[in-house]
């Protein structure tokens, strides 16, 4: 396959949330038996049928980037952290629907990961802990909110607890998906989320390969409503590799 045919997407959240076992379910179709805290960064690669069944059709590589979540927020963690920013075509927010806070630095990651690919024509005003941005609706990068452990969040409680999460992709015009990564049906093909994964990639792609647009799509963000993020998260130090559970 040519070089070019590939698209980088970034997985950010926080630590523990399963971001890598998502990836691994996402690219090898199997349980992460050992999950690993990820150090730095990991980088796995899922063969994508974009427009799949269509004349249209075409193999793409998308490249995932696993980016480490450790708590931690000086600037030299940010530093480090967003060298694994730059030309990425599309984000994947990971949250843990058995943790509240992890939903709530979602904003934060978003933030950090636009910033570093702010340009002249999208400025990220800060106000306090509130941000506005411009709205660049026709150059949305494209965004997917997934929410793990579906398992541990007790069936009397699911209701209730999907509600309060589903606010977060409504504000930024994103699908969503919630899922047990340690069960491979979840994805399993035909069902609704894997034609919401299958629709994202397809998203990614088109942005990447088909839009008149610049090459930087991360800073083409657009919001439909200001909000606020109010807990910090960090992440791993620089390279490849991991050491305990992500």
């Amino acid at each position: 396959m040519a070089a070019l045919d590939r698209v980088k997407v970034l997985v950010l959240g926080d630590s523990g949330v399963g971001k890598s076992s998502l990836v691994h379910l996402l690219c090898q179709n199997r349980i992460l038996g050992n999950p690993s805290w990820t150090v730095g960064c990991s980088v796995d690669v899922r063969l994508h049928d974009y427009k799949e069944g269509t004349p249209a059709e075409k193999t793409f590589h998308v490249e995932l980037w696993d980016v480490g979540g450790s708590v931690g927020s000086a600037s030299s963690i940010k530093s480090a952290r967003s060298n694994f920013y730059s030309s990425s075509n599309g984000i994947i927010l990971v949250h843990d629907l058995t943790n509240k806070k992890s939903l709530q630095n979602l904003h934060r990651w978003l933030l950090e990961a636009l910033t570093r690919e702010s340009t002249p024509t999208a400025v990220l005003v800060s106000n306090g802990d509130c941000f506005d941005r411009e709205q660049f609706a026709e150059s949305q990068v494209p965004l997917l909110v997934i929410g793990t452990k579906l398992d541990q969040v007790a069936e009397s409680k699911r209701a209730q607890v999907l509600s309060r999460v589903s606010f977060l992709a409504e504000d930024l015009s994103a699908e969503e998906i919630h899922l047990d990564c340690t069960s491979p049906r979840y994805l399993a093909a035909g069902s609704s989320n894997a034609v919401k994964l299958s629709r994202f990639f397809d998203k990614v792609i088109e942005k990447r390969y088909f839009c008149k647009e610049g090459v930087s799509q991360l800073s083409a963000f657009s919001e439909r409503r200001r909000f606020g993020g109010s807990s910090s998260s960090g992440g791993g130090g620089g390279g490849y590799g991991r050491s305990h559970h992500d």
